[in-house]
């Protein structure tokens, strides 16, 4: 930390500016009254953790009150961030400000800071800031115990798996119980309540002297009992039904461990990250962090690649065969897409797609751990689907037509065909009148008669 007492002049608006934007002269204009230097690491990463969350460190504390507080200085104290000097005037009383001046003074002062502390070299100055750099950023993305989001990967994984292991058991035992009591599925639907009901009962010639009360309503086990007692099902050996009660009792313990573990998981998605468990819930969040791997890899995704993230095959087939790609991926299996009307489900994705890209961010980033954000954006999307929902019953509003441009009307003129060769038709109308003489009658032709003919041949002949 260090106090610095300005001149006359840097209190005056046109030579401030002047002075941020010569930084050369900066050093001439402030004159050093006060430095603290930070032990180690360590501590400067404490103080600047705190200064990041808005909160005043004990060391900057005591700094102010023996160097300002103490000598009653009544001038304005120029910050350099705001969150800082909001913290000093709610807690120690003092007139700071943090404003585009103020900003464009400690821009000045960082870089001439070498020659303002006597004492310190650049290259020390240099190094202590890339140390403090690197701490910062790995403070800031949460590379602890706590925040490991391997654990969300390995732990949504083995509930995917844990999914398809409890269906083959449930219906493994239905198939096999149903070969002693088939009425007893038409009863009980639930996975788990028949497995409990199947553990109780065993053989059914053994139901007269068990109790269900604790496991189902007085109503179903009045219909348990009256199948029993009709059931057209064969007889089993009691070693049969040991294994059967075998087989029961592990799908209980297996669905007990699995809401164990959606408890766990939910617990680390809260920690890690809030605001998108917010958004979209834990399992679906959990299923975003490992499908792109890791939570820093899914901040660097942007909200298009969000949208469509588990649905890569009909992407690419879409692509290649010339088709509409899809609008939804993992991102389906959110309740608010899912409450969302067909019409404007791909419109609700593409939104919620962009909130959780951003939701995802500030949990890379560490920022509202409190998933305020998150809760924001999602009454933001709710709000929204509302809208949508509103619009979808109306009618889309006709657009005037427009009319098309008519060039104006003309005469409609006659084929000339003299126009064609003007010179020809200019010739004919130059040359005189030509005498025509009349044209002589063409002789007659008399026809011969039959008789005729025959004595011109014979006088031929002679």
């Amino acid at each position: 930390f260090f106090f610095f007492q300005a001149e006359d002049g840097i209190r005056d608006v046109e030579r401030s500016r002047g002075l941020g934007d010569v930084y050369k002269r900066q050093a001439k204009a402030l004159k050093l009254e006060a430095f603290y230097r930070f032990n180690d690491s360590t501590v400067a990463l404490k103080a600047v953790a705190k200064l990041l969350k808005g909160k005043l460190p004990k060391c900057l504390k005591s700094f102010l009150e023996t160097n300002v507080v103490s000598r009653e200085v009544q001038e304005r104290i120029i910050c350099g961030e705001k969150k800082l000097a909001s913290a000093i005037n709610e807690e120690l009383g003092l007139d700071c400000i943090s404003d585009e001046r103020s900003i464009e003074v400690m821009r000045g002062v960082r870089m001439q800071l070498g020659n303002l502390l006597k004492g310190i070299s650049e290259a020390d100055l240099k190094a202590m800031s890339l140390g403090l750099a690197h701490s910062l950023s790995r403070y800031r993305l949460k590379f602890s115990a706590e925040k490991v989001d391997v654990m969300i990967i390995q732990a949504i994984s083995l509930l995917d798996d844990l999914d398809k292991e409890l269906n083959n058991y449930a219906m493994r035992l239905k198939e096999w119980f149903s070969w002693h009591f088939p009425e007893l599925i038409d009863i009980v639907s639930d996975y788990l309540l028949y497995a409990k009901v199947v553990h109780a009962i065993g053989m059914k010639t053994k139901i007269k002297d068990i109790k269900l009360e604790d496991l189902v309503p007085e109503e179903i086990e009045k219909e348990i009992r009256e199948a029993a007692e009709m059931s057209m099902g064969t007889e089993i050996s009691e070693d049969d039904e040991e294994h059967i009660k075998e087989l029961a009792a592990q799908v209980m313990e297996m669905y007990e461990y699995r809401e164990s573990l959606a408890t766990y998981l939910k617990a680390r998605m809260l920690a890690i990250a809030p605001n998108l468990s917010n958004m979209v819930g834990e399992i679906v969040g959990a299923r975003l962090i490992a499908k792109a791997g890791s939570l820093i890899n899914l901040a660097k995704l942007p909200s298009s690649t969000v949208q469509i993230l588990g649905a890569e095959k009909a992407l690419f087939k879409a692509m290649r065969t010339k088709h509409n790609t899809p609008k939804y991926g993992l991102i389906y299996h959110a309740s608010l897409v899912g409450a969302a009307p067909v019409s404007v489900k791909g419109k609700v994705s593409r939104s919620l797609a962009a909130k959780c890209a951003l939701c995802i961010r500030y949990d890379a980033m560490g920022e509202s751990p409190d998933g305020a954000f998150g809760v924001a954006n999602k009454a933001y999307i709710e709000a929204k689907i509302k809208q949508l929902e509103s619009a979808v019953g109306k009618a889309p509003a006709v657009a005037k037509p427009v009319q098309k441009y008519k060039p104006p009307t003309q005469p409609k003129k006659e084929y000339n065909p003299a126009a064609d060769f003007p010179t020809l038709a200019a010739k004919k109308r130059v040359q005189p009148e030509a005498k025509v003489e009349a044209a002589k009658p063409a002789p007659k032709v008399v026809p011969k008669t039959k008789k005729k003919v025959e004595e011109q041949i014979t006088n031929q002949t002679n």
